[in-house]
């Protein structure tokens, strides 16, 4: 009996070597906290938000959610509270939304310069030209086909106001309306070998893919393009993460993010896609 105890004790402890009982077990890691960024599709679709955004979510074990959106859809969603951040470039429009208390925070980021493009055999003559509303009455004259964004994002708020310095109501067969982003809105002008206005960085990302519309009108500075982020205010909802909002905030605007901004684009290109251009940024000098 005495030996069938020990025999007993003995296969226990070899099995619990086998099991890795006795060991305390490593304590699983947490779940990462989501976020929600709405922004603009240019950050999107010229691939920034993919080359930084992954270094945010190591360092604070977050899951960024991005929708991308025309600026005017991200600041409604930012309003209806279904957003924690927001990342656009329509500055009058911000400073409305901050203003009615929508967010709590705005930052400068980045800029960038929107540019006006179209077939290389240019049908309005406008190559060259280095006014944007001169160009924009060019083709309205000429009734050469544009393609508009039409979502009321920051891009399609930069071509009204080109419009309005041209003193032109565009409409007609040749302006086409089409209510989506700035990758969609490119491929159409290209499909029907038309003009568009777009931020540079996207179209930039497009001719990587073999596009043929040339830039036809650019350094006016009524195209200067900066983006801002804004934090929205917690108290549209109780879902609404304002810390992790505050981490990306921060972090956006930080040296070393800002200097990960500026080498986006520089590999392909020879030049950055957005320029850096934050408070703390400026501060250093740079």
């Amino acid at each position: 009996m005495k030996n069938l105890r020990i025999w007993l004790c003995v296969s226990v402890v070899f099995l619990g070597l086998l099991t890795g009982c006795g060991t305390p077990a490593a304590s699983p890691a947490p779940e990462p906290q989501s976020l929600t960024l709405a922004t603009t599709t240019s950050t999107q679709d010229s691939g920034l938000l993919d080359f930084i955004l992954p270094d945010f979510e190591q360092e604070y074990n977050a899951r960024v959610e991005v929708v991308a959106v025309g600026t005017g859809q991200a600041l409604e969603i930012g309003e209806a509270g279904d957003a924690d951040v927001l990342l656009v470039h329509a500055r009058a429009l911000e400073d409305e939304f901050m203003a009615a208390g929508h967010g709590v925070r705005r930052e400068d980021v980045m800029c960038n310069d929107f540019i006006i493009v179209g077939p290389a055999d240019d049908p309005a003559g406008i190559a060259g030209l280095a006014n944007a509303s001169e160009a924009f009455g060019k083709i309205s004259e000429a009734q050469a086909t544009f393609i508009s964004r039409g979502d009321e994002s920051g891009t399609h708020t930069k071509e009204k106001s080109i419009w309005d310095e041209a003193g032109i109501e565009p409409a007609g067969a040749w302006y086409v309306s089409a209510g989506q982003g700035m990758g969609d809105v490119l491929t159409m002008a290209e499909e029907q070998q038309a003009y568009t206005l777009s931020d540079r960085a996207t179209y930039l990302a497009r001719t990587l893919e073999g596009f043929d519309l040339e830039i036809l009108v650019e350094g006016d500075p009524i195209l200067f393009n900066p983006y801002g982020v804004i934090a929205v205010n917690p108290e549209k909802s109780p879902e609404i993460k304002a810390d992790l909002a505050t981490d990306l905030m921060d972090w956006l605007i930080s040296v070393p993010t800002q200097e990960k901004i500026g080498q986006f684009g520089v590999e392909e290109f020879g030049s950055p896609l957005f320029t850096p251009d934050s408070h703390p940024w400026r501060e250093k000098g740079y």
